[in-house]
Parts: C-alpha cells; structure tokens; sequence
C-alpha cells in the first residue's frame, strides 16, 4: 500500500495527495478582500463597516504573480481554477489577467463568483478574454429580502441584469447560487427554482455555514438540504442526476421542467472526504479549508526570487501535510479554532 500523502505514479504521471489520498485539483483564487456588499453571512456591516482595514494595494498579489502561480500549480495537477473575492469585479482589469491566465495555463478550466452587481458591465469582455464559466450569487428574487441580505440597497434588477448579460455574452449555463437562511429567505427557494429553470442557468441552494467568525452562525438557522428538497418535490418531481465528477460539491437534480437545481450540504451531509480544493488568499496565502486558520505565505517567497521549483515545493509540502476535515468535525466537542474570513479567500 502507498504512504499516505505524497505523488503517486498513474497514468497521467504524478498525483499530488494529501493525507487523505485527496488530489489537488481545484484552486479558488481571491483577487481581493473588498467588497460592494455586506451580506450578513459573509461581510457584516457591523463588522465591515467605515473602520475596517483592508489590504493595501502592496500586499495584493500583482496580475503576473498571480500568474505565475497558476502555471505553478497548474503544473502539479490543478484543473480549475475560480476567481473569487470579496467582489472580484472591484479588482482592476480582470478580463486582462483572465487573458494572461489562458495563455500561461490554457489546459485550465477558468471561472468566475460575482455577486452579479458589476458584470452586466464586464461580461462581454470576460468572455472574449478567455473566461468558461460563471457562477453569481443570489439569495431572494424579491427586493426586501435580497436587500436586507445584501445590506447594500442594490435591487435583484442589477443582478439579473447581469446573469442576463452573462447568457447573451455566450455563458451558459450561469450557476446562480443561493444561501438559505432559516425565518430569512426559505419563502424564496421555490420563486428561484421556477425564475431560472431551463438550459440558461443552473440554480444552486447552499445551506447556511458557519464561515468565518462574524456572521453569528448557529445551528437552528440552517436549512438542512433534505428539506430544500422536499420543498421543491412539492412543485414537481426531481430526478437524481449523477455528478459530473470526483469531489462535485453539489448534488445535482433535474426539475419537471427540464431545468437543474443542485443543494449543497456541507453542514448536514459534509463532503470533506472528496474535497479537492485549495485557496489562494488576496495576500497570497495558501489555505487547504475553507474553515483553515492558518495559511502557507507564497507571497514571501514568490517576492524574495524563489524559483519556480521552489515554489512548488512549498505547495507540495502544504499540501501533502494537509488532514482538514473541518465540516466532518463541526459538532464535536472542544474548542473551535478562529477562522480565515471568506471574504479573503472566497466561498
């Protein structure tokens, strides 16, 4: 039997593993910490709010750093990669670094979370820099209650306007992604499973996690996946679609109607054991967990002229010492470790 961890021989070649035999196949990188919103579960105001430090300009990770990471890690296995934030669209240019990202890596599957605020303005270019997919994020389809969770007084118009420009610019289907949130948004789950059913868009309900360390999580706000299910069951049939592919988060369904919804439940029914992603912080820190309190600094040496192959190492290290099962764990006894925020490495 193989040692746990390490590269293995295959028929592709070598397979970096973690602990848990886990390939790295899915990197998330954060372009910044800023955002346009303040979604209580995410960015709360009373916690983002006037006073709060973000990152200055000089600790981002430049466009060629980025880059070159990507090469890096493209080079050990990586298959997908998704620009997150924040709000990624707050960053400068992105069509430009998707551009440079398809030439350094173009075997890479490329795609993009929004919050949809900007990219009626950007989709197009996006597309034609070299841009797959994109997934955008919305919780209701009525103004009071998208409003009250985004805390940002921006109307589900702007962001349909967006996951409708993203479709006319050649993104289809676009992954709406929706967090339900126990007395806040449940009424909400049939309205967008019937708004954007059909080949153009893929809805996606998420169960409320407790990400971070501000957003004032608890058990009893969740909405288990068993019960979004059931809901929709109630409006038509749905039929188990099999996963596209190791470590797919979501369980796929196919509607009445012929669209497809996925429910992703990573605190009632956790995925640790497939989980195949990696984070890449605005600063340049690698984390192996969404739930990770410590990242891998690769700014540090990216900056000090580690070589390419050093690079390399320090994420093969990382990753080969890496056992997270955080979602597994989340009821168990004992104290809980302080979590990176989402907002710095994405969802």
């Amino acid at each position: 039997m193989p040692p746990p961890g390490g590269a293995v021989a295959s028929a592709a070649g070598s397979v970096l593993l973690d602990r848990l035999r886990r390939p790295l196949r899915d990197l998330r990188i954060s372009l910044t910490d800023r955002c346009n919103f303040r979604c209580t579960y995410c960015m709360p105001r009373e916690v983002f709010g006037p006073g709060y430090e973000y990152l200055h300009r000089r600790d981002l990770l430049d466009f060629e750093e980025i880059t070159r990471l990507v090469g890096i890690f493209s080079a050990l296995g990586t298959r997908k990669i998704r620009l997150t934030g924040g709000e990624p669209l707050m960053r400068r240019n992105v069509p430009e670094l998707v551009s440079q990202l398809r030439r350094r890596a173009p075997e890479v599957e490329l795609a993009l979370t929004t919050n949809g605020s900007l990219l009626a303005r950007f989709a197009g270019d996006l597309h034609a820099a070299g841009l797959h997919r994109v997934s955008v994020s919305l919780d209701a389809l009525d103004d009071a209650t998208f409003m009250k969770m985004n805390d940002a007084d921006v109307p589900v118009s702007r962001v349909v306007e967006g996951i409708d420009a993203a479709v006319a610019a050649g993104f289809s289907p676009v992954k709406i992604n929706s967090v339900i949130r126990r007395g806040v948004n449940e009424h909400a789950i049939e309205q967008l499973a019937d708004r954007f059913s059909g080949p153009d868009h893929i809805v996606r309900f998420i169960e409320y996690m407790d990400v971070g360390n501000s957003n004032g999580w608890r058990m009893q706000d969740v909405v288990p996946a068993s019960e979004i299910a059931a809901r929709l069951e109630m409006d038509g049939s749905l039929s188990p679609l099999p996963p596209r592919e190791i470590g797919e988060v979501a369980r796929r369904f196919r509607t009445a109607r012929g669209g497809e919804i996925g429910i992703i439940a990573s605190v009632t029914q956790p995925f640790c054991k497939n989980c195949n992603r990696a984070r890449l912080s605005s600063d340049g820190r690698l984390y192996t967990c969404l739930f990770g309190s410590h990242g891998t600094d690769l700014r540090g040496p990216l900056r000090a002229g580690a070589s390419d192959h050093e690079i390399a190492e320090i994420i093969r290290a990382t990753w080969e010492l890496r056992g997270d099962r955080y979602s597994e764990l989340r009821t168990a006894a004992g104290p809980k470790p302080r979590k990176i925020e989402m907002s710095a490495i994405g969802g």
